[in-house]
């Protein structure tokens, strides 16, 4: 019966050191209720019901934000909103001279074949 009380006072003292350290290292956006210093009385005197109050209500949860993801300019639609091809005039004249020279290759190359 000793050894069974001496592990439940070491528990009971592990969580109540555990409890401690938990709500003094904390930051303090995340202490709720109750300010710190309270916390640290009520864990003190009223082991282990303390520890458990804190556990239960006086430790905020963390506030998970999605984590942002970095898009490349490539992939940004706010981005590609924002860009217009600029309009070249001469592109449609140059497209049909390169058009007319690799005509004009294609007969020079098949005049310059004979059959075989």
């Amino acid at each position: 019966m000793a050894r069974l009380l001496l592990a439940l006072v070491i528990v009971v003292v592990a969580f109540t050191v555990y409890a401690l350290v938990d709500c003094l290292m904390l930051p303090k956006s995340r202490v709720k209720a109750l300010p710190r210093p309270v916390w640290v009385l009520i864990i003190l005197l009223f082991t282990p019901i303390g520890g458990i109050l804190w556990l239960l209500i006086g430790r905020g949860r963390r506030v998970t934000k999605p984590p942002v993801r970095a898009l490349g300019p490539d992939d940004d639609p706010d981005f590609l909103g924002t860009i217009r091809p600029i309009p070249d005039p001469t592109q449609d004249e140059r497209i049909r001279e390169l058009e007319k020279r690799l005509a004009e290759t294609d007969d020079e190359q098949d005049n310059g074949r004979t059959d075989r």
